[in-house]
C-alpha cells in the first residue's frame, strides 16, 4: 500500500510540472483566432485511429484511458499510468514562398484507477490549446512602406478528474470535472522602415485565462454475436465559462532598421491592467460507434459538432464558425495469444479525419484533412505489470493557397508510454 501512495504522489508531482510544457507554442498563423489551436483530449491510442473515441472501450488485451468519453473509464480493469510527448513538423506555404517549423513538448500525464469491477476514476493534465505565430504585412501608405507585424504565443492547459461507472449490463456513464488555465500573449507593431526618425508603435496584450469545465459521456454496449459487440457512444459538455484577466500596454519606440536594434520605450500611449471579462465556451456534441471483437479488432466512426459561432469575449462575438468533424478508423491484433512471434502481438492502427475548423478568412473556410496510423508495442512485462509504447503519426493538411491564404502540411508524431499494474489484487502467497 505504501508503494501505491508513493506512485500516486510521483504522478501528482509530474502533473504539476507539465503545465509549462503544455503551453509551448505552436507555429501556425491560424492559432491567432479564438483560443488558439484546440487540442482534443486524445492519447496516441486514439490519435492513431483518426481520433475515434466514442465507441472505444477496451478493444485490446490491456486497459486504456479514453479521455474523450469518460463513460469508458468503467472498462479500466488495471491501474493505468500513461505519459507521452508530441512533435510537430510543419511546412507553411503561401504563393511563391514557404517555411518550415518544428515543435516538441510533453503532451500528457494521465492516470486511471479501478474502483470495482464496474467503475474507475481517472485524473491527469494535458494541453487544451496552443498559440504561436509571427508574420508581417507590408502596405504602402503615402508612398512609403509600412510594416504591420503580428505575433503571439502561449496556450492553455487542462487538469481533470473523472469517474465512469456501469449501470446494469449494457449502459455506462461517466463525467470529467476539469480546470482550464494558462496565458496567451498578443503583440501588434506598426513600423516605418523608410523613416528612421518616425516613432514606431507596439501594443502588447496579455491574457490570463482560467475556469472550470465539465463534460460527460455515455456508452451502450450490446452483443452482436458470441465474440463481437457494438458500442454506441455520446459525449458533450456543459457550455462552460472561463475568466480572462487582461493587461494592455501600448508604447512608441525608435528602431535602427539596419541593425534591428530598438530603443527603450519613448512614451506610453495606453495602459490598462486587470480587465476582467467572461469567455463562454460553446456546447459541443460527439456521437459515434465501435464494432469490436475484444482483444482482436475494432472499427468505428465519430461525428462531432461545436457551436463556436456563439463564442464571446465579454460582449464581443469573435466571429468564429461552428465546427464539424468526422473520424473513421480501426485497429487489429493478429494473435493476442501468440508466444513465438512478437509482431502478432502488436496493435496495428489506421484512421482518417476531417475537420471544419472555426476559422473563416474573407469567406474562406479553413478545413483540415489527415491520415493517421500507429501501433501499440508491448514491452517485456512481469506477472503483475504490463508495459507498452503507443505510437501515432498524423499526416495532414490545413488551409489553402487560394486568395493569398496559407496552406499548412504537417506530420504530427505522438509517443506514449503506458503501464498497467495490478495494484489492488492481493497475491495468493506472501
Amino acid at each position: 500500500m505504501i508503494k501505491i501512495f508513493k506512485n500516486i504522489l510521483f504522478v501528482i508531482v509530474l502533473c504539476s510540472t507539465i503545465s509549462v510544457s503544455a503551453q509551448n507554442t505552436s507555429s501556425s498563423p491560424y492559432s491567432q483566432f479564438g483560443l488558439g489551436d484546440l487540442k482534443a483530449m486524445l492519447l496516441p491510442q486514439n490519435k492513431a485511429i483518426g481520433g475515434l473515441s466514442m465507441g472505444f472501450r477496451k478493444p485490446g488485451p490491456y486497459s486504456n484511458i479514453n479521455l474523450a468519453n469518460p463513460a469508458s473509464y468503467s472498462a479500466i480493469r488495471l491501474t493505468t499510468f500513461d505519459i507521452g510527448a508530441n512533435t510537430d513538423l510543419r511546412k507553411l506555404s503561401k504563393t511563391g514562398i514557404s517555411e518550415n517549423s518544428f515543435n516538441a513538448l510533453l503532451s500528457h500525464i494521465t492516470f486511471g484507477i479501478p474502483v470495482n469491477a464496474k467503475s474507475a476514476i481517472s485524473f491527469g493534465i494535458l494541453p487544451y490549446s496552443q498559440t504561436g505565430y509571427q508574420y508581417k504585412n507590408i502596405s504602402k501608405i503615402g508612398g512609403s512602406n509600412v510594416n504591420f507585424i503580428y505575433s503571439g504565443d502561449g496556450g492553455l492547459s487542462k487538469t481533470y478528474i473523472g469517474y465512469g461507472f456501469g449501470i446494469g449490463k449494457n449502459l455506462n456513464v461517466g463525467f470529467n470535472a476539469g480546470y482550464i488555465f494558462g496565458n496567451i500573449k498578443e503583440n501588434r507593431s506598426t513600423e516605418f522602415p523608410e523613416d528612421l526618425a518616425a516613432l514606431n508603435s507596439r501594443t502588447q496584450v496579455g491574457n490570463n485565462i482560467s475556469g472550470l469545465s465539465f463534460d460527460y459521456g455515455i456508452q451502450y454496449e450490446t452483443a452482436l454475436s458470441k465474440t463481437t459487440s457494438l458500442v454506441l457512444g455520446y459525449a458533450g459538455n456543459a457550455g462552460n465559462n472561463l475568466n480572462s484577466k487582461s493587461s494592455t500596454l501600448s508604447t512608441r519606440y525608435l528602431k535602427n532598421f539596419g541593425t534591428g536594434i530598438e530603443s527603450s520605450a519613448i512614451d506610453t500611449t495606453f495602459f490598462a491592467e486587470n480587465e476582467n471579462r467572461k469567455l463562454n465556451l460553446p456546447l459541443s456534441h460527439t456521437v459515434g460507434f465501435g464494432i469490436q471483437k475484444t482483444n482482436y479488432w475494432l472499427v468505428g466512426a465519430d461525428f462531432s459538432y461545436a457551436k463556436w459561432s456563439d463564442f464571446r469575449s465579454g460582449e464581443i462575438n469573435r466571429g468564429l464558425n461552428d465546427t464539424y468533424g468526422v473520424a473513421v478508423g480501426g485497429q487489429f491484433i493478429i494473435d493476442p495469444t501468440a508466444v513465438s512471434s512478437y509482431f502478432k502481438l502488436v496493435e496495428y492502427r489506421l484512421g482518417l479525419k476531417y475537420d471544419k475548423t472555426y476559422v473563416n478568412i474573407n469567406n474562406n473556410d479553413i478545413n483540415q484533412y489527415a491520415f493517421t496510423l500507429g501501433a501499440g508495442l508491448p514491452l517485456k512485462s512481469s506477472r503483475s505489470t504490463f508495459y507498452r509504447v503507443n505510437f501515432a503519426a498524423e499526416l495532414g493538411e490545413r488551409g489553402t493557397l487560394k486568395n493569398n491564404l496559407i496552406r499548412e502540411r504537417y506530420v504530427n508524431i505522438s509517443l506514449g508510454f503506458t503501464m498497467n499494474d495490478k495494484w489492488f489484487i492481493k497475491p495468493k502467497f506472501d
